[in-house]
C-alpha cells in the first residue's frame, strides 16, 4: 500500500505536472516582480530616432561593405580546412603513403589559394 506522500511524489514527477508547477511559479514571479519594473516613458517626437548623445544624427546612412570580410572568411576556411586534414592523417604504415600525398596536395592547394587570394 502506498502512502499519500509517495502518491503526490509520484504526481508532481510526472512531465505535465512539473511543467505546470515551473508555468505557475514564473507566472507568479512575473506578476509579482512587476512592481519593479521600469515605467515606459512616452516617446515624443524623436522616440524613434538613433540616440546620439543629445544630438542630431547625420542623414546620411552607412553601408556595411563586406569587401575585406569574404577574404578573410575565405583565409579563414582554407586554414581550418588543411589544419584538419593535416592532423586526420593516420599513423598506420600501409595508408601512411596515401594519406601523405594527399595531406601534401591539401597544402599546395592552400598555399595556391591563399596566393590567389593576397595577390597584389
Amino acid at each position: 500500500m502506498q502512502t499519500i506522500g509517495t502518491i503526490v511524489t509520484n504526481i508532481v514527477a510526472t512531465p505535465l505536472a512539473a511543467l505546470l508547477i515551473i508555468f505557475l511559479a514564473a507566472l507568479g514571479l512575473s506578476w509579482g516582480l512587476r512592481r519593479l519594473a521600469i515605467e515606459p516613458r512616452s516617446k515624443g517626437t524623436r522616440g524613434l530616432e538613433p540616440y546620439a548623445c543629445g544630438e542630431i544624427p547625420p542623414a546620411h546612412m552607412a553601408v556595411p561593405d563586406y569587401g575585406q570580410f569574404f577574404p578573410f572568411a575565405f583565409f579563414f576556411t582554407i586554414l581550418h580546412v588543411v589544419a584538419l586534414m593535416v592532423t586526420t592523417v593516420p599513423a598506420a604504415p600501409r595508408e601512411t603513403i596515401t594519406t601523405f600525398v594527399m595531406a601534401i596536395i591539401y597544402l599546395l592547394g592552400a598555399v595556391v589559394g591563399l596566393t590567389v587570394l593576397y595577390r597584389r
